[in-house]
């Protein structure tokens, strides 16, 4: 990693549903208020680009998804270079075939031309399950202010998703979600489990804005590796929220609140046998 303190920023981002080109001009807007601040890194919520609701959307998600050398990542390598900052979004992934799309989150870091790496969604949610193909991998991405794990949403209610991240080497986790207001306790309960038992630091960002019935609350927030509550944005709006990261902090924490070093790996073969699968 390049420093003990980094800042970040988490977009609490009201995306319009299926305007792309609208909602990249103002998440570029959102990146250059982020590189002002000082911020190293900027992360948008789930489907960020396109908005969230594919029962809404339909067929037009193809229409909307992205892959190499498409408006998306032209534009996020650009700034991402321009700004000096690591943009990490939500966005519909176009797959290998005709018709396959995933719900996925991109990393684009400076100086690196296109994407640097893809996390697709391995937890559908609901209905999601009729749209989106699934991810089957948890990888971890270099950025200039270190290692990187993603989750996507409802992935953060499985402890196994931010543990692997964790031992393959992620030294920041990041849930960008698009989470609904009914849930907001599970919410605050995933978040700060997930940074507690892991002793990380976790950004967790979320969607504000109402589609149709569905009330997505915001809230968003970081971290620290206690689960403690940093910095918090409001549930009122959209907001960039400016938070920072003691890695310095984290160090000292792990081997303080020692989980990861006292693990008994080998008294948990039950995980890996499928049962109630």
């Amino acid at each position: 990693m390049s420093g003990t303190k980094v800042k970040v920023a988490l977009a609490q981002f009201d995306s319009e549903l299926g305007n792309k080109t609208n909602n990249l001009q103002r998440m570029a807007q959102l990146c250059q208020q982020a590189a002002d601040s000082g911020a190293k890194l900027i992360c948008f919520p789930e489907l960020a680009t396109t908005g969230y609701r594919g029962d809404l959307l339909t067929t037009k998600l193809w229409d909307l998804s992205d892959s190499i050398g498409s408006e998306t990542y032209t534009l996020f390598s650009e700034l991402a270079t321009r700004l000096n900052i690591t943009i990490v979004s939500g966005f519909v992934e176009r797959g290998e075939y005709l018709g396959d799309i995933y719900n996925s989150v991109g990393v684009w870091n400076p100086g690196c031309e296109g994407i640097s790496g893809v996390f697709r969604k391995v937890h559908a949610f609901g209905i999601e399950k009729q749209w989106f193909g699934r991810g089957d991998s948890f990888p971890v991405f270099e950025t200039p202010i270190g290692k990187i794990g993603i989750m996507i949403c409802y992935d953060m209610g499985f402890p196994e998703v931010a543990r692997i991240l964790t031992l393959q080497g992620a030294e920041l986790l990041l849930a960008p979600s698009a989470w609904c207001v009914q849930d907001r306790d599970v919410w605050d309960i995933n978040s700060a489990c997930r940074a507690l038992e892991n002793g990380t630091h976790l950004l967790a960002v979320n969607r504000w804005g109402h589609e149709e019935d569905l009330h997505l609350f915001g809230g968003s927030k970081v971290l620290g590796p206690r689960g403690q509550v940093l910095c918090e944005a409001s549930c009122e709006g959209e907001e960039l929220l400016i938070g920072e990261v003691d890695f310095l902090n984290q160090a000292h924490t792990r081997l303080k609140v020692p989980y990861l070093r006292d693990r008994k790996p080998q008294s948990y073969s039950v995980l890996t046998q499928g049962l109630g699968s």
